[in-house]
């Protein structure tokens, strides 16, 4: 295989297919992270595409391409986004499809796939365990298999989000693309790179799964012992063959971000931008955010690929977020056990402008002597300094405090 075997006519023929399937999604300027990088900042905003993601783009190509290939169903490998793109496409079709998921799998992801008429097998650890038991399944049953990123026609589908990135700000300079398996920058870049040469592609992987930057520095595709991060849709520890070709001939830079890079992103982008992004489509921000490469001065459009995050890891990602911006804190302290002591406490932190969010007192517990009792509170701060100046009056006073992880 090589890099030719995807050409901007089969991008261009995939925008074809998916009119009226797929949505243009909006490309918005985001002033907020202009000042924070000094970079003129646009967001792709494809975390509000159909089932959430970029990837029903080239479920779709795939699928309306196969034709008889697909009499006895398809069947796919993903960590999630993928699995709603193929389950929506195969509803659409009016075919079959078993999709296998990581054990582990965002329970949305795992409900929404079922939701769209997909049977699910829940498989492994991490993408490439389900992968191998997909493969197993294609070999039983017939069907046909819909690779999630290293598929010509699924690399194709992905390519119509640089089309659009290109008609709606044709002077763009710089776009930011998240890489897993290789799928999504492959197909962007070639579609702008063929039109648009000296724009720079960068990809960006999260630090604990480079598989494609590890091809990169090697020179040809190799496995990666694992690929643990947030970002569960880029977790892939094996770059596609033809992704990588396509990505050694058309990408300029490939740089990675941290897990707790990647989290802060989120934060930001649910607090400032008001859109939901998984890990996986906020490590372009991430990467801006953390001067991981030089967009300064540049007009940079970041691709947010997905928005299908788990709400539990958005309260921990948030939580973690205000602990860190010290906006957030929870102490312990022992206050004397007799009416008026608590409210004295409270009217203090009051007094400093600290939010009371809980209050737990305690005057039963062992470990605390007959004449007192101890008090947990959870307080929101302004900032790191407001925190500071609130630890320091209560310590002023006489208070003993433990602040709490």
């Amino acid at each position: 295989m090589g890099y030719q075997d995807v050409t901007l006519q089969d991008i261009m023929a995939a925008r074809e297919r998916l009119q009226g399937i797929c949505r243009h999604t909006p490309l918005e300027p985001a002033e907020y992270f202009d000042q924070m990088t000094g970079t003129q900042v646009f967001l792709k905003l494809e975390n509000l595409q159909k089932t959430g993601s970029f990837k029903l783009r080239g479920a779709c190509n795939k699928i309306a391409v196969l034709g008889k290939a697909a009499g006895r169903g398809v069947v796919a490998a993903s960590a999630g986004n993928h699995a709603q793109g193929v389950a929506f496409a195969a509803r659409q079709a009016s075919i079959p499809a078993t999709i296998v998921m990581p054990e582990g799998a965002p329970i949305t992801k795992v409900e929404r796939t079922r939701s769209f008429g997909a049977h699910v097998v829940l498989q492994g650890q991490g993408y490439d365990d389900a992968f191998c038991r997909a493969q197993e399944i294609r070999q039983e049953t017939g069907a046909a298999f819909v690779h999630a990123f290293d598929d010509p026609w699924v690399i194709a589908g992905q390519g119509t989000v640089g089309l659009e990135l290109l008609a709606d700000l044709p002077e763009v300079e710089t776009v930011l693309v998240p890489v897993g398996g290789g799928g999504l920058i492959s197909g962007v870049a070639c579609a702008i790179k063929e039109l648009r040469p000296g724009v720079q592609i960068i990809g960006v992987e999260a630090a604990d799964a480079p598989c494609m930057l590890e091809a990169c520095r090697k020179g040809k595709v190799t496995e990666l012992a694992a690929a643990h991060t947030i970002a569960d849709g880029i977790a892939v520890r094996r770059a596609g063959d033809l992704t990588f070709k396509m990505v050694q001939h058309y990408v300029d830079q490939i740089v990675t971000v941290t897990d707790e890079e990647i989290a802060r992103a989120i934060l930001l982008l649910l607090e400032n931008a008001k859109l939901v992004v998984e890990g996986a489509g906020a490590v372009g921000i991430a990467a801006l955010l953390h001067g991981k490469c030089r967009t300064a001065g540049k007009k940079a459009a970041v691709i947010l690929s997905g928005g299908n995050i788990d709400v539990n890891v958005v309260s921990i990602i948030i939580e973690r977020g205000l602990v860190k911006a010290g906006r957030y804190l929870r102490l312990r302290t022992v206050i004397t056990d007799k009416p008026g002591s608590l409210q004295k406490l409270l009217s203090a932190l009051a007094a400093g402008g600290a939010n009371v969010i809980s209050v737990a007192h305690d005057r039963i517990k062992p470990s605390v002597p007959l004449t007192q009792a101890e008090v947990e509170l959870a307080l929101e701060t302004r900032n790191a300094a407001h925190l500071q100046e609130i630890v320091q009056s209560l310590t002023n006073m006489g208070y003993a405090l433990e602040v709490l992880k």
